[in-house]
């Protein structure tokens, strides 16, 4: 009887944890093709274009890689194809900006190791993306909020 109450309990909670679930594992996957998309570009372009503009292109790849699996795996929204992808990078170029603040801060300021300072960032641009995409650039009340307003009179 415990193990089913287990197992039970197990499955309650995924349910409600279900979208952060999803959320992580796509994040893993679109860490993994961000990765392999800049070194493919290096390795086969490197000789002839700028890394930093490998970085850029790879990016903007990767990028609507990730658009695709939040949109269509972990938020599971329909249309509204524009308006979220911009706002999406949106969302990103934010936790960019973020980024490229935090880390020299935390290398040169507080003289914390480059790497541990890039993870620690990473975790926290995790949490804020999921948040500004979740509640901004896949959120659905905002439709339904338009939707009634147009309907209004």
């Amino acid at each position: 009887m415990r193990k089913f109450q287990a197992k039970e309990s197990l499955v309650s909670q995924f349910k409600v944890h279900e979208e952060k679930i999803r959320y992580l594992v796509a994040g893993g996957w679109n860490t993994v093709f961000g990765y392999g998309t800049f070194a493919a570009m290096f390795f086969f372009w490197g000789d002839y274009i700028h890394y930093m503009a490998i970085m850029i292109i790879s990016y903007i790849v990767s990028v609507s890689n990730a658009y695709i699996s939040y949109k269509f795996f972990v938020f599971k929204t329909k249309g509204n194809y524009l308006r979220e992808y911009l706002r999406f990078y949106l969302v990103y170029g934010f936790a960019f900006i973020l980024n490229i603040v935090l880390l020299p801060v935390s290398v040169e300021v507080f003289k914390i190791n480059p790497l541990i300072s890039q993870a620690a960032i990473v975790m926290v641009t995790v949490v804020f993306s999921y948040l500004g995409h979740k509640n901004y650039s896949f959120d659905v009340s905002q439709d339904n909020d338009v939707a009634h307003k147009e309907k209004l009179p």
